[in-house]
């Protein structure tokens, strides 16, 4: 008798979860404020055609329009302070955020920029002159701003950043200036068209010596006039995004008193003393730098949702087109039953609940870092490379999942009016803003190898390579217990050919297992590796260039295992029910998808026989099979509201 391959085994029953309740359990504890976004979502769910509608100069304008009416809701005043109109809800506000990634991403970016980036800098790195004068117009968008940071010469560099602020005894005031057009502010939000006041991040110069990269309060416009001393030119169209009104920002030797300096953790005397609670300027810097984690933080979370849109148009759509016959006579078959639809688009459905629950244990740790009184490093430090590491693959994932839902959807999710032109061209920064990904893994493999140490602040990528090569390489292997891991993993693995192939793969112990021996032993592994270069005298900058790709495979070994006991800690965590059932095959399919897509680095260490990778393939298969009859509920459940789906060609076909 013939195996039918296209249903799951005899005997196996089919969950059946509510909706409501998945979604519910998606919302967590910000069930209220995502219902608040919704709204505001359907209400203005016009702006996604306008996009396309509008010239270049009324869409800016239409989107800062909504930007002011979705902050009189308060929805984008969660994070800020109670006393100034918010709700002092940092966790509140990225919740808040990655829900507005259902909508128009033009419209998201200027809120992240008014909001996250403008007003969080004045929030969090100036003092109580700065907030009783400027946050108000920040919280209700009577003051527009821009976080003018990035330059042309340097993006990721902040450190050696090219503008400059020197201090003038003699009229108690600090001169702004572009020194050159390499030191250009280039690619700022709000600043071609909008924007009154700026955060401009420079070079702090007292007496001709460098106190480091500050940040200072620099007006722009009075009005619509650009202000004398300051020149910007429009960054003009761009790949997607084009409701926000980039710019390039030149000073020409503009003044500023000397209290627009945000001082929280420096400050200069009137007679020209500088000043700082945190005697380490390296310390200092990224002390700096991490208060504006959060929008790190919120552009992942804005990653993942974008990733939910794709699949809940591309699933829907699988799951009503029908394309050829099974046989004479016989009906055209949905594409979601075929098994190769299944595989390229449950896996990504998979992954995305998985990093949804990553982005959930995230913000948890952002809301309880940020409303600490005490300045401890260590969780700081470690939360910027979690940060960092989850906004790397949830953007990452987005990019990824996005174009293979714009495939599965065939010719129509060609056009622009089905949303995926919408969502490739305007997601597509997102693996570069907010820190390129790249770079991001660097920062995550760097606590890794140090172990967020005392020097984690002064040491940059190549006094990294020095700070392992002086380390026993003993002590970073202890820190990862590799040796105790390749006992666990074994006695989780095949002890030979008469082992039974299939048992134990869906055992979250040996998926977890699987994960962390990849993550230590390449800890491990790349340890060696900088002490050996080091050792054998070679420069560390050629030893680092070297090993980087080994870095980066590291760093993404470590967040795919967080991303992993993430998920199966949510779901451990649920009451039996239905739901929990239903998330539970998700889990499995995520897990075993990961150890699959990197079979050839497991085979390579042993750590998989040619018969269990078959076996681990024939299992995800199955469970394709089995998330199938669930797929629409469980893209139902992201709960994105129908208006702003804009895809009704695909939602609607056949009817």
């Amino acid at each position: 008798m013939a195996i039918d391959e296209s249903q799951p085994e005899a005997g196996y029953r089919q969950p059946t979860p509510s909706v409501p309740a998945l979604t519910q359990i998606l919302d967590g504890d910000h069930t209220e404020v995502r219902r608040l976004v919704r709204q505001n979502l359907a209400k203005h769910r016009g702006i996604l055609l306008e996009a396309e509608e509008l010239s270049t100069d009324e869409f800016r304008d239409r989107v800062r329009d909504v930007v002011v009416e979705v902050a009189a809701t308060g929805q984008t005043a969660l994070g800020m302070p109670r006393e100034y109109g918010g709700a002092g809800d940092v966790a509140a506000s990225v919740a808040a955020f990655e829900t507005m990634a259902f909508g128009d991403l033009s419209l998201l970016v200027k809120i992240g920029v008014q909001f996250g980036l403008f007003g969080g800098a004045i929030q969090q790195l100036g003092t109580k002159p700065h907030h009783d004068a400027y946050l108000p117009g920040a919280i209700d968008g009577t003051l527009l701003g821009c976080f003018a940071m990035t330059e042309r010469g340097h993006g990721s560099d902040v450190q050696a950043l090219g503008t400059t602020a020197t201090y003038d005894p003699a009229t108690d005031e600090f001169v702004i200036t572009t020194p050159d057009d390499a030191a250009r502010k280039d690619y700022i939000g709000n600043a071609a068209r909008h924007g009154q006041l700026a955060v401009v991040f420079a070079q702090l110069l007292i007496d001709g010596r460098s106190e480091g990269v500050h940040a200072f309060l620099v007006p722009l416009r009075d009005g619509d006039r650009v202000l004398p001393g300051v020149r910007i030119e429009d960054s003009g169209r761009k790949l997607g995004l084009n409701g926000v009104d980039n710019g390039q920002i030149w000073f020409d030797d503009v003044r500023i008193p000397r209290t627009a300096l945000l001082n929280r953790f420096a400050d200069v005397s009137a007679e020209g003393v500088y000043s700082s609670p945190i005697d380490n300027p390296n310390r200092r810097f990224f002390t700096m730098l991490g208060t504006l984690v959060l929008g790190r933080v919120s552009v992942g979370g804005a990653g993942i949702n974008a990733a939910k849109v794709a699949l809940a148009v591309a699933v829907r759509y699988a799951d009503r087109r029908r394309q050829f016959t099974t046989g004479q006579d016989q009906p055209e078959q949905l594409l979601l039953d075929y098994g190769q639809h299944q595989r390229r688009l449950l896996p990504l459905l998979a992954r995305t609940y998985a990093l949804h629950c990553a982005q959930e244990v995230l913000v948890r740790e952002l809301g309880v870092v940020f409303s600490s009184p005490e300045h401890d490093e260590g969780p700081r430090r470690a939360l910027e490379s979690r940060a960092a590491g989850t906004k790397a693959l949830g953007t990452w994932h987005a990019t990824r999942t996005i174009q293979e839902c714009r495939e599965a959807c065939g010719g129509a999710g060609y056009m622009s009016r089905n949303r995926f032109a919408a969502l490739k061209a305007d997601t597509d920064v997102f693996t570069t803003f907010e820190g390129d990904n790249t770079v991001l893994m660097q920062l995550v493999a760097k606590g890794l190898l140090t172990g967020y140490s005392s020097e984690f602040e002064d040491l940059d990528q190549l006094g990294m390579v020095r700070f392992v090569a002086e380390l026993a390489v003993e002590s970073v292997i202890e820190r990862t217990n590799v040796a105790k891991l390749f006992e666990r993993v074994r006695d989780l693995l095949p002890g030979g050919e008469e082992w039974d192939q299939e048992a134990g793969l869906l055992d979250p112990n040996y998926q977890v297992a699987m994960l962390r021996f990849r993550e230590q032993h390449m800890i491990s592994g790349v340890a060696r590796r900088l002490k050996r270069g080091v050792d054998q005298g070679m420069d560390a900058g050629e030893v680092f260039s070297r090993v980087q790709d080994h870095v980066i495979a590291t760093a993404h070994a470590h967040v795919e295992r967080l991303v992993l006991e993430a998920f199966i800690d949510k779901v451990d965590s649920l009451a039996e029910s239905e739901e929990k059932t239903a998330l539970g095959l998700l889990v499995d399919l995520h897990a075993l998808t990961t150890i699959e897509a990197d079979r050839a680095w497991f085979m390579e260490h042993g750590r998989l026989t040619t018969q269990r990778s078959k076996a681990i393939s024939r299992e995800v298969n199955d469970l394709c099979r089995k998330v199938r009859p669930l797929a629409v509920d469980l893209v139902d459940a992201f709960g994105i509201p129908p208006e702003v789906l804009r895809a009704e060609e695909l939602l609607t076909w056949g009817e």
